[in-house]
């Protein structure tokens, strides 16, 4: 059976041109957590809407996050495992480090739930994209939750986000690592 494609957006939701949009449109098999209309910055909403997600797809799925996106995932998973075959998880902020102007703070973050962030080995195959300039997450700690979640780390280059502020729109890299995790 071929695995159902679930995006799991960062904080920003579902943003036009992205490569999580662009992707769920361009894959048959391909759905998204909806976007949340209440609660938009707590972690337990989102892992609700994640849960809520997979209990409406039948057989196996890949999960495919970006940001925010990851923790809400790695998150989950502390739970759960369930019909999860992998995890393709991009570009995952450290909510350790302070992030730039216009991003929650590391205080705002820890009272939605968000801090810790999960260092357990996940329960399925997972690969890690990280940025040697995301301005949301050092490489070295990037690395770190890797090893810590027990995936396959992916050295991107200078890639910032991964996002449309970073130039960032199709990401065709997406397809090869489901296509490695199927």
């Amino acid at each position: 059976m071929t695995p159902t494609i679930l995006i799991v957006p960062g904080l920003r939701d579902h943003v036009a041109g992205h490569w999580q949009t662009l992707l769920e449109a361009s894959l048959p098999n391909a759905v998204s957590v909806p976007p949340l209309e209440v609660d938009k910055l707590s972690c337990a909403a989102r892992v609700a809407a994640l849960d809520q997600a997979l209990a409406a797809i039948g057989g196996p799925v890949i999960l495919v996050a970006h940001s925010a996106g990851v923790i809400t995932t790695v998150q989950w998973a502390r739970q759960h495992a369930g019909r999860i075959h992998g995890a393709v998880l991009a570009t995952p902020p450290d909510l350790d480090t302070p992030a730039p102007e216009g991003y929650p703070t590391k205080d705002v973050l820890e009272m939605d739930g968000w801090l810790p962030v999960p260092r357990e080995r996940l329960p399925f195959p997972s690969i890690v994209a990280a940025s040697r300039n995301d301005p949301l997450g050092a490489f070295d700690r990037v690395s770190e939750l890797a090893s810590a979640w027990g995936s396959r780390l992916v050295d991107l280059g200078e890639v910032g986000h991964l996002n449309p502020a970073s130039g960032f729109g199709e990401w065709p890299l997406a397809q090869s690592l489901i296509r490695e995790l199927v």
